[in-house]
C-alpha cells in the first residue's frame, strides 16, 4: 500500500506497527545485524554497562523523587524517612547512591580504553567530543546530587564548589549569586540543584543517543586500531556481542550488589549523616572519590583563579585530543613508547586521587604539583611530539589476519584472504 513501509517481520501485530512506524526494522538493522569488528575484547563491554547504569540511576531517581522534599528544613529528614519508613526505600537509595560510583567506574574505564586504543582519532572525532560532553554532564549531575541529602558534607561542598566561580573575572560573582538564588547557600539553592539534578539525566540520555548514532555512522574502533576492510572482519552485533555483554553485565551486577548489600556506605563520607549546619565547618571538606583527581588539580596552585583554570582545563583539554595526538597509528599495541606513557598516565591519575584525599600539607603538596604537571605535560607536550618521533610496529593487513609477536602478517600456513566481492 502506498505510504507504508514494507516490513518483513513475521509477527502480524509487529508487522502492522512496523509498516507504519519502522522502529523494529531500525532496531533490527542497528542492534542485531549491525556489523561489528570480530576482535573486541571485554573492555568494549563498558559502553553498554554505562548505558545500563544510567537507566538504573534514572529509574531509582524517579522513585526517590516521590518522597524527597527539596527544602532545607525537610531534606535531611526526608532522606531518613526514605531509608526507614518507605518500603524498600533503603534499597532504592543505596542503589542510587552507589550507582553513581559504579557509573563513574565504568565511564573511567571506558575513557581509558578509548585513550589506549586511539578511539578518538579520525573519523571518530565527533564521537569522542560527545563522550567528553557526557563526562561534563555526569560530573555536574553527580555534584548536584551530592548536595541533596543536605548533610554537613553536602552543604559545605555546595558552598565551596559554587564559590569557585567567584574567581572568574567580572562574571564570577553574578554567576555565584545566580547559582545560589540569593546571597548564601539556602532554600533557593537546594531547589535549583534538585531541579537540575532531576533534569540533567534526561539530557545525558539524549546525548547518549547522539553518541551511539555517531558510533553507528563511523563504526566501532577495535583493539588493532585498523579499519574494517571486508565482511570477514565483522560479526553481527546479535547474538555474539549481546552474549558477551551479558557476561560482563553479570559480573558488573555482582560487584554492584556486593557494594549495595555489604558495604553501602564504604564510598561515602560519615559527615553526611549529620544535618547541615552553616555555623559548624567540618574538619575536612572532601568531594566524592570520583572527583578527587580533579580536586587535587584544583589545590595544586595556591592562586584561586589558577586552580579553577587548571580544573576546567583538565577536562576541556580532552576536547582537542584528536588533534593533539599527531600519530597516524591508533592502537597502543603498535606504539611501544605510547604504551609506556599510558601506564604512566594511569598511575598519575591514581596518584592525583590519593593526593586529593589528603590534606594539602607536607609532601602531599609537592606530589600534587608534580602529578598535575605531568597530567598536562602528557596531553599538551608529549603526545604532539611523540607522534613525530615514535616508530610504530608494522600494522596487520586486516582484522582477519592473525597478528604475530612483532606486528602484522599471516601465520605460517594461513590461507590468504579472498578479495571482497563488489556489490
Amino acid at each position: 500500500m502506498a505510504g507504508l513501509h514494507k516490513s518483513e517481520l513475521k509477527n502480524p501485530l509487529v508487522n502492522w506497527i512496523d509498516s507504519r512506524l519502522p522502529v523494529f526494522t531500525m532496531m533490527e538493522a542497528e542492534y542485531r545485524r549491525f556489523p561489528t569488528p570480530k576482535n573486541f575484547n571485554y573492555l568494549w563491554n563498558f559502553g553498554a554497562l554505562v548505558t545500563i547504569t544510567l537507566l538504573v540511576m534514572i529509574a531509582t531517581g524517579i522513585f526517590l523523587a516521590m518522597d524527597y522534599q527539596p527544602n532545607v528544613d525537610l531534606a535531611f529528614d526526608s532522606v531518613q524517612h526514605i531509608m526507614r519508613d518507605v518500603n524498600y526505600g533503603w534499597l532504592v537509595r543505596y542503589a542510587h547512591m552507589n550507582g553513581a560510583s559504579m557509573f563513574f567506574i565504568a565511564t573511567y574505564i571506558h575513557i581509558f580504553r578509548g585513550l589506549y586504543y586511539g578511539s578518538y582519532k579520525k573519523p571518530r572525532e565527533l564521537l569522542w567530543i560527545l563522550g567528553v560532553v557526557l563526562l561534563l554532564l555526569m560530573m555536574a549531575t553527580a555534584f548536584l546530587g551530592y548536595t541533596l541529602p543536605w548533610g554537613q558534607m553536602s552543604y559545605w561542598a555546595a558552598t565551596v564548589i559554587t564559590n569557585l566561580f567567584s574567581a572568574i573575572p567580572w562574571f564570577g560573582h553574578p554567576i555565584v549569586t545566580w547559582l545560589w538564588g540569593g546571597f548564601s547557600v539556602d532554600n533557593p539553592t537546594l531547589n535549583r540543584f534538585y531541579s537540575l539534578h532531576y533534569l540533567l539525566p534526561f539530557v545525558i540520555l539524549g546525548v547518549v543517543v547522539l553518541h551511539v548514532a555517531a558510533l553507528h555512522v563511523t563504526g566501532s574502533n577495535n583493539p588493532l586500531g585498523i579499519e574494517v576492510t571486508s565482511p570477514q572482519d565483522t560479526l553481527p552485533f546479535h547474538p555474539y556481542y549481546t552474549a558477551k555483554d551479558s557476561v560482563g553485565l553479570c559480573v558488573f551486577l555482582i560487584v554492584f550488589a556486593i557494594l549495595i548489600f555489604f558495604a553501602p556506605n564504604y564510598l561515602g563520607h560519615p559527615d553526611n549523616y549529620i544535618p547541615a549546619n552553616p555555623l559548624a565547618t567540618p574538619a575536612e571538606i572532601v568531594p566524592e572519590w570520583y572527583f578527587l583527581p580533579f580536586y587535587a588539580i584544583l589545590r595544586s596552585v595556591p592562586d584561586k583563579l589558577g586552580g579553577v583554570t587548571l580544573l576546567f582545563g583538565s577536562v576541556i583539554m580532552l576536547f582537542f585530543l584528536p588533534w593533539l595526538d599527531t600519530s597516524p597509528v591508533r592502537s597502543a599495541r603498535f606504539r611501544p613508547i605510547y604504551r609506556q606513557l599510558m601506564v604512566l598516565l594511569v598511575i598519575d591519575v591514581i596518584l592525583l586521587g590519593v593526593v586529593g584525599s589528603h590534606r594539602p600539607e607536607g609532601a602531599w603538596i609537592s606530589v600534587g604539583r608534580v602529578t598535575t604537571a605531568y597530567y598536562f605535560l602528557h596531553f599538551l607536550f608529549l603526545l604532539p611530539i611523540l607522534g613525530r618521533i615514535e616508530r610504530p610496529l608494522p600494522l596487520p593487513e586486516s582484522i582477519s589476519r592473525p597478528v604475530v609477536h612483532h606486528g602484522g602478517g599471516p601465520l605460517p600456513g594461513a590461507q590468504p584472504a579472498k578479495p571482497m566481492e563488489k556489490v
